[in-house]
């Protein structure tokens, strides 16, 4: 089992920036990916950014640019910094992780944290 703990949400003005980290306990994984999703009232969840096991990063076209993702391997957090957010960024940001072991498949998910973005 792994444990996913969101934190750092919150209101900001639009222009402003917030980070959000995800704390991650329990079981490890060679391979890996990490993702901040997010999901704003009435739309589909969406995959924002990833992180591989191998360090390589994307991002949905709407936050590039705006949006870093990065990982503390030693702290076994990942982080997202969002700066110059719109008001359409407001959503629920859940961190995600998919594994991979002895040919089993994982996934697990925080329990979400709030963004809004509004003047």
């Amino acid at each position: 089992q792994v444990q996913l703990v969101e934190s750092g949400g919150g209101l900001v003005q639009p222009g402003g920036s917030l980070r959000l980290s995800c704390a991650a306990s329990g079981n490890s994984f060679s391979f890996y990916v990490m993702g901040w999703y997010r999901q704003a009232p009435g739309k589909e969840r969406e995959l924002v950014a990833s992180i591989t096991s191998g360090g390589s990063t994307a991002y949905v076209d709407s936050v590039k640019g705006r949006f870093t993702m990065s990982r503390d391997n030693t702290k076994n957090t990942v982080s997202l910094q969002m700066n110059s957010l719109k008001p359409e960024d407001t959503a629920v940001y859940y961190c995600n992780l998919q594994g991979w072991r002895a040919g089993n498949a994982y996934d697990f998910w925080g329990q979400g944290t709030q963004v809004a973005v509004s003047s």
